[in-house]
């Protein structure tokens, strides 16, 4: 259903609800002797988490990548010119085991996404560099996301957004201080 009016407006009338509020009040009915109240932010991340997981995947798939491909992608396009990492940095970057990046490598190497070249500096070593096309869908699919992603955040002023990030901040930056939560995460 369409929200009508600015989020201003929205907040000033009648208390929007959602499917949490329908569900945090459920248990509070059957069970009165527990404190509810985590529900209200902790499952509307975790719905919130879901829209945005089929929002990028729709997004990657428009240029045909999926979400593991972006991910790779993008570490690369990040470094700038020449858009080369080592797999020991991409490993680092994506978080995955070598195994898993070495699959991705070669997959991404046989769609002509990404090439691998001798690192002159060790002569033992191997780059993965992105090909021109590589950087064309990393930008392309960047893009795709970013629109997708700001129809996801229309309901918020850009304040509000603002404050939502400095909250979401502050909940997530103890987790990703602890070494096992940086192996464990996923992120673009």
């Amino acid at each position: 259903m369409a929200q009508r009016g600015t989020p201003e407006d929205r907040t000033s009338a009648a208390p929007m609800r959602d499917e949490v509020d329908d569900l945090v009040d459920r248990w509070h009915a059957e069970r009165p002797d527990l404190d509810v109240s985590p529900l209200q932010v902790l499952s509307r991340l975790s719905r919130l988490a879901r829209h945005l997981d089929r929002a990028r995947r729709a997004a990657f798939a428009a240029h045909g990548l999926e979400p593991w491909a972006f991910d790779v992608l993008s570490a690369l396009r990040r470094q700038g010119p020449p858009y080369q990492l080592s797999p020991g940095a991409l490993l680092h970057a994506t978080l995955v085991t070598s195994g898993t990046m070495t699959n991705r490598i070669d997959r991404l190497a046989a769609a002509g996404l990404v090439s691998r070249q001798r690192d002159q500096q060790d002569k033992r070593g191997v780059l993965v560099g992105l090909t021109d096309c590589g950087k064309r869908t990393a930008d392309a699919a960047l893009a795709g996301l970013l629109e997708r992603e700001r129809e996801l955040l229309t309901g918020l002023a850009p304040a509000q957004q603002a404050e939502l990030a400095t909250l979401l901040r502050m909940l997530l930056a103890p987790f990703d201080a602890r070494p096992q939560a940086r192996l464990d995460s996923n992120g673009t």
